[in-house]
């Protein structure tokens, strides 16, 4: 039974990676301003050559720069949103292009360039951001070299304040440690064929809303009884529990003490855009069977299982 879950994961495997590369590259459209929320705002790494910064230009699909506004990032900015000194500017080389979008939209990440943003996923970005207070909008990264992504969300905060929104920094450091957290359990599960890390991307969200709807009915935040209960609850709801490590395990406690502890625990807003991220999360992998199904992949799948014991 093993050795079947652990070919039909790697299969599974196989068909996500060709459904991604079938999507559409570029999100936000540059060619026409939006006369509702203006022009997007692009925030270049803070270590890029000039050159680098119009390859990053052409990575985006912009034509007309008269269409973006366009700034950058350093390791000032690193330490005013992230509380990470001693940051090298030199070191930061992803970049990112943020539009507002309707209320209701939810939180869209975009990575342009997936096989150079080494270990952060589109998915753990939005969860992310949503705990900083983002709210509706949509984010494209992208690299011109390669990269492991973690900083790029400095990027979304300059560029939100850039538009006249206020940011918590006390959540948007939070922010980085849940990124930081998610990327290190991905990085220990690389090798496990049955660790997915949509799955896990799910349980961070019902990690979160549960323990908001612990502190409405409660009026207090949860014990840490309550924190390990509703942690364990959700890493069983969806398979994890019996694939993640204790230290795993205990890492997303940790978080999670640490995430009831901010504002948005208590935010509406939150509450609204990790349940559009939860629907896109469904939705994605959906749609991600559906696909296998119309091209067959299933039948193969199983097929070929099939024949391992014939």
């Amino acid at each position: 039974m093993f050795k079947c879950n652990k070919l039909l994961g790697a299969s599974l495997a196989v068909v996500m990676g060709v459904s991604a590369c079938a999507t559409n590259v570029f999100a936000i459209d540059t060619s026409v301003i939006d006369e509702k929320w203006g022009k997007p705002t692009v925030v270049y790494g803070g270590g890029l050559t000039n050159d680098q910064i119009q390859s990053t230009r052409n990575l985006f699909d912009i034509e007309d720069t008269n269409n973006v506004y366009e700034t950058s990032v350093d390791a000032n900015d690193l330490y005013n949103y992230l509380g990470i000194a001693g940051g090298d500017t030199s070191s930061l080389i992803s970049s990112v292009m943020v539009q507002k979008q309707d209320a209701g939209k939810g939180v869209k990440v975009k990575i342009i360039t997936e096989d150079n943003i080494t270990k952060i996923t589109s998915n753990q970005y939005a969860n992310a951001a949503i705990t900083a207070g983002v709210s509706d909008v949509e984010i494209d990264v992208a690299s011109v070299s390669k990269v492991t992504g973690e900083s790029a969300l400095t990027g979304v905060y300059k560029a939100l304040e850039a538009n006249g929104e206020t940011l918590d920094l006390d959540r948007t450091q939070v922010a980085q440690d849940e990124l930081e957290t998610t990327n290190e359990i991905a990085e220990n599960n690389a090798d496990n064929s049955n660790f997915d890390s949509g799955r896990l991307d799910q349980a961070m969200v019902e990690i979160k809303q549960e323990l908001a709807e612990i502190k409405k009915n409660q009026g207090s935040a949860a014990t840490a009884e309550q924190v390990e209960q509703v942690v364990t609850d959700a890493l069983k709801k969806f398979n994890l529990s019996d694939i993640i490590s204790q230290d795993d395990i205990d890492k997303l406690i940790e978080f999670a003490k640490k995430y009831q502890n901010t504002s948005a625990i208590d935010s509406q807003e939150v509450l609204e855009q990790l349940n559009k991220l939860s629907g896109n999360l469904k939705n994605q992998l959906s749609g991600l069977i559906n696909k296998a199904q119309s091209e067959g992949w299933f039948d193969k799948i199983i097929n070929f299982i099939k024949s391992l014991f014939n």
